[in-house]
């Protein structure tokens, strides 16, 4: 059973709201039904909200296999911890107006060395 995992689901799911009420605000107030209309802080929204939705399944994926291998539960939550302050410093360096480079670059090393890890982790259990 997983005891651990499901506390880093959980928040990065209100993060994943959170993210998503930006994109939406923000039609709202270009009226802009599908796509970005032109408007660059929209399509600059919709991209932050569709990089978190194309790392954080698959490294929760990864994160859940590993506890429910055996992960000793510190390191389930130094990974799921790296995941989420990972993705919640890309998406707050990326949305930022300029951009916060270093906050974005940090958010990407946190979230790829959490999946990378997690990824070995899990090939070594499988094989050994």
């Amino acid at each position: 059973m997983l005891q651990t995992t499901p506390l880093y689901a959980g928040l990065l799911a209100l993060l994943f709201v959170a993210l998503s009420a930006r994109v939406i605000a923000r039609r709202g107030a270009t009226k802009t039904s599908h796509g970005d209309g032109g408007d660059a802080q929209l399509l600059r929204r919709i991209r932050v909200h569709a990089n978190f939705v194309e790392y954080v399944p698959f490294a929760l994926l990864l994160l859940a296999m590993a506890e429910m291998q055996g992960m000793p539960a510190w390191l389930v939550h130094l990974f799921g911890a790296m995941l989420f302050f990972g993705r919640a410093l890309h998406a707050w360096g990326f949305g930022a107006e300029p951009q916060n480079f270093k906050a974005r670059k940090w958010g990407m090393i946190l979230t790829f060395t959490m999946i990378l890890v997690t990824a070995v982790a899990n090939i070594g259990h499988a094989i050994f």
